[in-house]
């Protein structure tokens, strides 16, 4: 965590629903300092009160609905374009982590911005740079102050990525600009860079937004996160437990998943038909129990973009294919802010 506040792992789920509903605005956001500031700046995901109101209303609009509807083709043009590329490896040994990132990648750079899988690979690529320098430094303390005059070698490479990371969003936004300021184009479009850009241009200044604003939020759609923070903002009974203010709570959504008081004995198995009733079923009612996007107010506004990314990928590839993992897979989760496969996944790819 690499800071000095005290912390408090919350496991309970009635507990967890509580702190998540935040009915009161006790428990609002941990504010970001360091490394990690530079991966999310101000964006919706660390935004509080009425600059957070406006960006969440932008982002329903944008994925949700018919502007949803909207991009299953080009998510089904992103996949296809991946499942090009396995023709080549039927009957062999694949490596498809690295194709799924890529695919994200493209289906965002796609839906949310109307860019191209080029410019798409290379923003996602610098967040993972980025995101790999926070996660390295995560447990390191500095002396209060030294910052300022003694900079490591980690705090000036990150600096250097933010800066490219920056510079490569405002090409795609200066690009969309320039349609619209040439008239290429008659409007900024009704993706969400589109949206933020009306915004931006909007001619009541109390609702528009500066360029940093823009490069924020266009970098939060690439990075979730799997750990949930949140900070006492003043004395408060939790529970039966009563805390005092600036404690740092932390959520490990994992932890409730593998439960089994919760999920029973086979928590740690993988058996999809546990969801085969629904949610509420599953979780027997208590839905906190399950965090796949978080919970309450602040829930994740890509859960329909990314569950119908999921199911689409997901049923066109077994359309088409069978498989199973290769001998050689080994299982290595490890987090660089986000749970990945430490060595891949390697699956033995077969045609129908």
């Amino acid at each position: 965590m690499g800071s000095t506040e005290p912390k408090l792992v919350v496991t309970e789920p009635e507990l967890i629903k509580q702190i998540l509903s935040n009915k009161e605005g006790i428990f609002p956001k941990i504010k970001l300092k360091g490394l990690v500031k530079k991966i999310f700046g101000d964006g919706i995901v660390v935004a509080e009160g009425e600059k957070w109101l406006k960006l969440r209303k932008l982002a329903n609009h944008s994925f949700h609905g018919d502007c949803l509807k909207d991009m299953v083709p080009a998510m089904i043009a992103s996949v296809e374009t991946m499942l090009d590329k396995w023709r080549y490896h039927e009957g062999k040994e694949i490596e498809v982590c690295d194709g799924f990132k890529l695919l994200t990648s493209e289906v965002i750079s796609r839906t949310a911005f109307g860019s191209s899988y080029l410019e798409g690979q290379e923003i996602f690529a610098l967040l993972t740079k980025l995101s790999s320098l926070i996660s390295r430094n995560a447990l390191k303390i500095r002396f209060f102050g030294i910052r300022k005059f003694i900079r490591t070698k980690d705090e000036i490479e990150a600096e250097k990525v933010e800066k490219l990371l920056n510079e490569s969003i405002m090409e795609i936004v200066e690009k969309r600009q320039d349609e619209v300021i040439t008239g290429q184009a008659s409007s900024f479009g009704s993706d969400f860079l589109g949206l933020l850009l009306k915004v931006h241009h909007d001619m009541d200044r109390g609702n528009q937004k500066s360029a940093s604003d823009l490069i924020d939020e266009c970098k939060t759609l690439y990075s979730p996160l799997t750990t949930i923070t949140r900070r006492i903002e003043r004395k408060v009974k939790l529970g039966k437990y009563e805390f005092p203010a600036n404690v740092d709570l932390i959520i490990l959504p994992l932890a409730l998943h593998m439960n089994p008081d919760i999920w029973g004995k086979d928590a740690h198995l993988f058996k999809p038909e546990r969801f085969s009733e629904g949610l509420a079923k599953a979780t027997n009612g208590n839905a906190v129990s399950f965090l796949g996007f978080g919970f309450g107010p602040r829930i994740c506004v890509g859960l329909n973009f990314a569950s119908n990314e999921a199911k689409i990928t997901l049923s066109m590839i077994l359309q088409r294919h069978k498989f199973t993992l290769s001998p050689n897979y080994v299982h290595s989760p490890f987090v660089v802010l986000m749970t990945q496969p430490q060595h891949g996944v390697q699956i033995l790819l077969q045609p129908l």
